[in-house]
């Protein structure tokens, strides 16, 4: 199998780092080499966070170039769009519709774009694109919107649900287990 190529991108505090551990964890267990790196950014600070997921017979290193991901997985709309030049012509964009505004736009200096999912459309991606954030909600925290991404992103893959339950099992601490294995389920039916 050729590579495939995974970006997690989100802004800090967000999950990706958990999220991209799920993924990484599941691959592993199905056959595949997985080579994932972290780019933290200003993550303590709110700032763009980035993490690659690379996966097939033999990966020999972990980075992902312009053009080069089949998808990107985004925790928030603008975090989608900065990161849009790393997708290949026809890859797969699915994202949380939340908006999480950037300094510049708290600050009044910038205004949060607008119709940005739309625009990712007409740029040759397609979106998959819905409220994690209430999915997430619904499950008992808004923290659980990476796991209810990563259920969203379970349909794209031929790995049956309960391996990626068991990986959640593995990787989430025992008191918020449950919790995210019910914002996986419900991201997945979304």
């Amino acid at each position: 199998m050729s590579v495939k190529n995974i970006m997690i991108v989100g802004v800090g505090g967000q999950g990706t780092l958990l999220a991209s551990k799920l993924l990484g964890y599941v691959l592993l267990n199905e056959g595949y080499d997985v080579k994932v790196s972290e780019v933290h950014g200003m993550s303590q600070r709110g700032g763009s966070v980035v993490t690659y997921v690379r996966y097939g017979d033999k990966v020999y290193s972990p980075v992902i170039d312009k053009g080069e991901a089949d998808v990107i997985v985004s925790f928030e709309e603008l975090e989608a769009a900065r990161w849009l030049e790393y997708l290949k012509n026809g890859g797969q964009i699915i994202t949380n519709t939340q908006q999480v505004e950037p300094m510049p736009v708290i600050i009044g200096a910038a205004e949060y774009p607008e119709n940005l999912i739309e625009k990712m459309k007409a740029a040759g991606a397609k979106v998959d694109s819905g409220d994690f954030l209430k999915i997430a909600e619904e499950a008992g925290s808004a923290k659980a919107v990476n796991i209810a991404l990563m259920g969203r992103m379970s349909k794209y893959f031929d790995i049956p649900e309960e391996k990626w339950l068991a990986a959640i099992d593995a990787v989430v601490p025992p008191k918020f287990r449950e919790l995210n294995k019910l914002a996986f389920t419900l991201g997945a039916k979304a």
